[in-house]
């Protein structure tokens, strides 16, 4: 069957960036919006109760802003994604964004209005019906509201914001996506654009043109360093203001609440990974002696290993699309069909051509209770893997699309578990189904690209943003600086598995200019262990299926550690959940080390 490659956008809005469905969605939210905030002024709980007529009416207005803006704001993205030439994206995004803020500036007095009931009229407010349902979300506005300021001030903060953080994350998506990356390629000279160049020295199976665009991509990015370096560190800056005003205990308070996780998950998580770097550095090295070199460099860490005869498979997107589909439905009947639906009826862009931003992504659609996949497909079977993440994303959305829109806000730790769990059905399944040394190496190698990733690269990210949030408390961080907080955090997180680094990493990793949430990198991580427990539990239980359904639709109804403690029976402040995700991934390192054997030069 021959699937589309690019996304259907029209069943959304027909007509694209100038939509007039698309405008009027816009200004009903617009209209609206006053309507909530009148309505949340005159609200009087106590007047309300006991059937709370009130605010079950404005509560109908509040979920359907939500949704407005969660499917403009999709749309308005995906456009701007797949065309960043495309110049009529930035005022809609700033109209957005400013629509965003007034409805938080409402959310705020509504909290505190919440957090002063007592808790008796809390209880029965969230009794019965969708409310009941809402009840963990609308306690955890309670709770948060004793962080909150003053009216005034949050509203104050809300709206520096939109020229603040955003704005400066806003400047960053403009910047690189503007960068023009000048490739030869037999003997002719490409402007490539960055998704392009990012999978060309990620997946060439040339250790030439590896290092030859690998080189072009830091020079690139090191020519426009002190404007990244001026982004980020406003980024950072109005950040740290903002949480000095609210008198956080640090900066690591907001990403541990967004995550519903406690700092003592997040510290042992980190500590297990450190203790056991030994098994993927190994592998590192014996990888770079595949290739005939001592020692693993940064840009090839991602290369493909290729071994006696056998030459990559490169799939076509269809092949791709009937891989992913076989094998969920081996875990998944729902998670095959849902994943069929979605090739079907276009909701995945994965041509790969100039003007597209880099990395992938899947955004919700509310209103028409749909998913969408951004990304740019090469063929590689890192590619499949990219798209199943992906899908593991679009699958954990659907399940709760028919429920209230608190009990579809889940973190992103958890929201990176559905992907992780997917990415790795397909991993696994290719490792498994391979009968020829050789290609079982190769591909034994593509999975083991996850856990070096998770384990390794991703705690890279964090150990440099923890480095780089200490020293920006105190002022603006240098250029030069910020290259050697990012070659010291390679060196640490890595373990001695590389002989190279890269210094820009901090101006290519798109993940470090997210103005929401912050410190975006850890939660990948937690979904990747997470998601190695729910395998690990998947291959020994018979209604798996039925299970793993349960635990995505608790994903936004408890504590990061009330879901693991309910669904898999764990603590995640203790080391041995950690230790068994790491030991799946060492066990891969160490088979990949015996198959090598009889490929070493």
């Amino acid at each position: 069957m021959s699937y589309p490659i690019n996304w259907n956008l029209d069943s959304i809005f027909p007509g694209g960036i100038d939509s007039p469905q698309l405008a009027a969605r816009i200004q009903q939210v617009a209209d609206e919006l006053p309507q909530l905030e009148t309505q949340v002024a005159a609200w009087s709980p106590s007047d309300d109760a006991p059937e709370f007529t009130d605010f079950k009416t404005f509560w109908q207005l509040f979920e359907d802003i939500s949704k407005g803006l969660g499917t403009t704001g999709s749309f308005v993205e995906m456009i701007a994604s797949a065309d960043t030439t495309n110049l009529k994206t930035g005022p809609l995004q700033g109209r957005l964004t400013t629509l965003e803020t007034r409805f938080q500036n409402i959310n705020n007095p509504l909290a505190k209005k919440l957090a002063a009931m007592p808790q008796a009229a809390f209880d029965q407010l969230t009794a019965t019906g969708s409310l009941a349902e809402s009840r963990f979300g609308l306690a955890e506005m309670r709770d948060q509201a004793k962080d909150l300021l003053d009216d005034q001030t949050e509203t104050m903060i809300n709206d520096l914001a939109v020229d603040g953080y955003t704005g400066w994350s806003d400047h960053y998506t403009t910047l690189s996506g503007s960068l023009k990356f000048p490739v030869v390629e037999n003997g002719k000279t490409t402007e490539l654009s960055a998704g392009q160049t990012q999978n060309k020295f990620e997946g060439a199976p040339d250790p030439k043109v590896r290092r030859d665009v690998f080189n072009v991509w830091e020079h690139v990015w090191n020519d426009h360093a002190s404007l990244f370096a001026e982004t980020l560190n406003h980024i950072a800056g109005f950040r740290l203001t903002d949480y000095r005003l609210h008198h956080y205990p640090d900066y690591l308070y907001k990403p541990l609440q967004y995550n519903r996780m406690q700092r003592a998950t997040l510290d042992q998580m980190w500590h297990t990974i450190s203790a056991n770097k030994a098994p993927f550095a190994a592998y590192l090295t014996r990888k770079a002696q595949l290739t005939g070199q001592p020692t693993m460099t940064w840009h090839d860490q991602w290369a493909p290993v290729i071994v006696g005869d056998f030459k990559p498979k490169t799939y076509t997107f269809d092949e791709a699309a009937e891989f992913i589909v076989s094998n969920f439905a081996k875990f998944s009947p729902k998670m095959a069909a849902f994943a069929k639906h979605a090739f079907e009826n276009g909701w995945i862009e994965a041509e790969d051509r100039p003007g597209k931003r880099a990395g992938g992504y899947m955004t919700s659609v509310p209103d028409v209770k749909e998913s969408r996949i951004f990304m740019t497909f090469d063929g590689s079977a890192s590619g499949v893997s990219t798209i199943a993440h992906e899908l593991g994303h679009a699958f954990h959305s659907d399940i709760l699309k028919d429920m209230p829109v608190l009990r579809q806000d889940y973190a992103m730790n958890v929201a990176e578990t559905a992907s992780t769990f997917a990415e790795l059905i397909v991993a696994d399944a290719t490792v498994k189904a391979a009968t020829d040394p050789a290609e079982k190496l190769n591909l034994l190698d593509a999975k083991m690209t996850n856990p070096i990733a998770m384990l390794l690269n991703i705690h890279a990210r964090f150990l440099f943003e923890d480095s780089f949030y200490q020293e920006r408390e105190h002022g603006i961080v240098s250029v030069p600086r910020l290259k050697e907080l990012m070659t010291e955090a390679q060196q640490k997180a890595y373990a001695d598995g590389l002989s190279s680094f890269d210094p820009m990493y901090w101006a290519d990793k798109l993940h470090f200019y997210f103005d929401n949430p912050p410190f975006y990198n850890f939660p990948y991580t937690f979904g990747y262990l997470f998601s190695s427990g729910i395998y690990a539990k998947a291959q020994q239980t018979a209604n798996f299926e039925d299970d793993y359904i349960a635990l995505l639709r608790d994903t936004a109804n408890m504590s990061t550690e009330e879901l693991a403690k309910k669904h898999l029976g764990v603590d995640l402040t203790q080391p041995a959940f950690w230790q068994q995700g790491i030991d799946l991934a060492a066990k891969d390192a160490q088979q990949f080390m015996q198959l090598s054997e009889d490929y070493l030069k």
